[in-house]
C-alpha cells in the first residue's frame, strides 16, 4: 500500500487585504479577509520549490526516483518546469520528472499517478510539488478569491500516513476555464455552474468513496474538500453529511485565498499537521469531475511535524502597501523604467554551464580538511589541497549577513534593492540580492536563509538563482 512519507507546504510572506481592492473600485461588494500574494520574483516554479524543500526536511534527497510537478499557472507553455524543480532540490539526473496540467484535479491526478507508480513498483519515493499563482481579471470576484501557494507531498511504500484508495469520475464541463488565449479565468453563471456542477458531482463521488471503503461520514476526522467558495463549500458539506464546524478542513479563504490545484493538497497538509494515529482523513478536489482520496493516519506522525507546513508559514506576513503595488508585481499596469541600460541577452550555454553549481547552489567540500567553499574552487582556501573537492549544497545551510547596501537607483520593482554578502556558518560566502526584508530592520550579523527566486525573464525564458531573506520561521 502507498502512503504519505512526508509533506510540506509554501505560502508567501506577501499579503493583500481584500479591502483594499474593494477601496480602488468602489464598485465590488465588500469581502473581508487578505489573500496571499507571490512576490515580484516569485511564480509557479518557485513555490513549487520553497514546498518540496519543507516536505524534504531530513529526507536523502538521492532517495527520491520521481518528481510530479503540478500547476496551471506554469511559467512555461512548451518547457518542463518539474525538471526545473529537479535541478533546484539537487536531485539525481536519473530522476523521472513530469508535469501534470491544464485542471483544477492536477495536484490530486498527480497524487493518483504517484501512488499507482509506488503500489507497483515501479518507483518507491515519488515527490509531488504542486503549486499555483492564477490571476483574476481586475473588479472581478476571482481577484478577491485567488491567492497564491503551494504543497508537497513524499508518496513511499511505508510511511505515517496510508492511502486507503481512491475514486474518481470525470465530467466534460464548462464552469471554470482559462484557453492557450486567455489571461484570466472565465466562468459561467454562478448557479448554473454550482448546481450542474459542483454540488452534483462533488458530494456523489464523496458519498462513493466513503461506501467502498465502508466507512460513514462521523468516521472522518477531517475532510480536506476543494470548493471555489466558501458559501458552496457549505453547502455541500450537508449533502455529504459532515459537520462543517468539526469535521471540515479549514479552507484558509480568509487567509491564503483560492489556490486552485495545490488547496485541496494545502487543506491535507494542514489536516495533517493537527493528525494523531487512527484518524481516517479524506481529500478531494474539482474540475471536470472529481478525486476523493481516503487515508488512515498511523503511528509515526508525530515525526515529521517539525515541518513549516501550513501553520509556521501563515504566522508571518506583510501586507502589501497598496492595490497598486499588487498590481505592478503582477504585471497589470505599466510604470515608467528606470533609464537603465537593458539587459542584452541571456546566454543558454551559460545557464546549462551553470546548472550543478548555480541552479541547486551547490559549492564544494575539502576532502582534506574537510573545510566547505563557494563558490567552487580548485585549491583550497585553508590548506591550499588542489582539486581534491567533493560537491557540497549550501541551500539549507545556516548563514548571517556580513555586509550589505540598499542601492535606491537599481531598477527595481521592489526598491531598494538589498545586496548582502552572505557567510555560510561553516564556511563559504556568496553575494546575493535579499528579499522578503523590511529595510529599516536589515543589520550585520542577522540570521538569513537561501530562498530559490526569479532573477529575470528576457526572450522568453525565466532565469531562477537564489537570493537570502530573514528566517522565516
Amino acid at each position: 500500500m502507498a502512503g504519505i512519507a512526508s509533506y510540506g507546504a509554501y505560502i508567501p510572506l506577501h499579503r493583500l487585504s481584500r479591502p483594499d481592492i474593494q477601496k480602488a473600485w468602489d464598485s465590488m461588494m465588500p469581502i473581508p479577509g487578505e489573500k496571499a500574494v507571490a512576490g515580484h520574483d516569485e511564480d509557479s516554479i518557485t513555490m513549487a520549490v520553497a514546498a518540496a524543500r519543507d516536505c524534504l526536511t531530513g529526507i536523502d534527497r538521492q532517495k527520491v526516483d520521481r518528481v510530479y510537478f503540478a500547476s496551471t499557472t506554469s511559467p512555461y507553455k512548451e518547457k518542463q518546469a518539474a525538471s526545473v524543480v529537479a535541478g533546484a532540490l539537487g536531485l539525481s539526473k536519473n530522476t523521472l520528472t513530469m508535469d501534470f496540467s491544464g485542471s483544477l484535479r492536477s495536484g490530486t491526478n498527480a497524487l493518483r499517478a504517484a501512488m499507482d507508480a509506488v503500489e507497483s513498483g515501479a518507483a518507491e519515493n515519488v515527490l509531488i510539488a504542486c503549486a499555483e499563482t492564477r490571476i483574476g481579471a481586475p473588479n472581478g470576484d476571482k481577484e478577491m478569491s485567488f491567492g497564491d501557494g503551494a504543497a508537497a507531498l513524499l508518496v513511499a511504500k511505508n510511511g505515517p500516513v496510508n492511502i486507503e484508495g481512491s475514486v474518481s469520475v470525470f465530467q466534460e464541463f464548462h464552469d471554470q476555464w482559462r484557453s492557450d488565449k486567455d489571461t484570466y479565468v472565465r466562468s459561467w453563471e454562478e448557479r448554473f455552474a454550482r448546481e450542474a456542477g459542483y454540488t452534483r458531482i462533488v458530494p456523489p463521488t464523496v458519498a462513493a468513496a466513503l461506501q467502498k471503503f465502508n466507512l460513514s461520514p462521523s468516521d472522518i476526522a477531517k475532510a480536506a474538500i476543494y470548493a471555489p467558495d466558501p458559501r458552496l463549500l457549505g453547502m455541500a458539506a450537508g449533502k455529504m453529511g459532515f459537520d462543517p464546524m468539526a469535521q471540515l478542513q479549514d479552507p484558509m479563504y480568509m487567509s491564503v485565498g483560492n489556490t486552485g490545484c495545490a488547496l485541496s493538497l494545502m487543506m491535507l497538509v494542514a489536516a495533517l499537521e493537527d493528525a494523531k494515529a487512527g484518524d481516517n482523513l479524506l481529500c478531494a478536489s474539482y474540475g471536470d469531475g472529481c478525486d476523493v482520496f481516503v487515508l488512515k493516519v498511523a503511528d509515526g506522525i508525530d515525526k515529521i511535524k517539525d515541518r513549516r507546513a501550513i501553520k509556521r508559514h501563515l504566522e508571518p506576513k506583510m501586507m502589501i502597501p497598496n492595490y497598486l503595488k499588487y498590481m505592478q508585481w503582477r504585471g497589470l499596469v505599466e510604470t515608467q523604467a528606470q533609464p537603465r541600460p537593458p539587459i542584452n541577452h541571456i546566454s543558454v550555454p551559460a545557464l546549462w554551464r551553470d546548472m550543478d553549481w548555480g541552479l541547486s547552489l551547490h559549492g564544494v567540500k575539502c576532502k582534506n580538511c574537510g573545510t566547505p567553499q563557494y563558490p567552487r574552487q580548485r585549491v583550497c582556501v585553508i590548506c591550499q589541497a588542489t582539486d581534491n573537492f567533493e560537491p557540497y549544497s549550501f541551500a539549507d545551510k545556516k548563514a548571517t549577513i556580513s555586509s550589505f547596501s540598499h542601492d535606491n537607483l537599481a531598477a527595481s520593482i521592489d526598491p531598494p534593492t538589498t545586496i548582502a554578502a552572505v557567510d555560510f556558518e561553516e564556511g563559504g560566502r556568496i553575494v546575493c540580492n535579499m528579499v522578503d526584508r523590511d529595510p529599516k530592520e536589515v543589520k550585520t550579523g542577522m540570521p538569513v536563509e537561501m530562498v530559490f527566486r526569479k532573477v529575470h525573464y528576457f526572450e522568453g525564458i525565466h532565469n531562477y538563482w537564489w537570493k537570502c531573506t530573514p528566517i522565516r520561521c
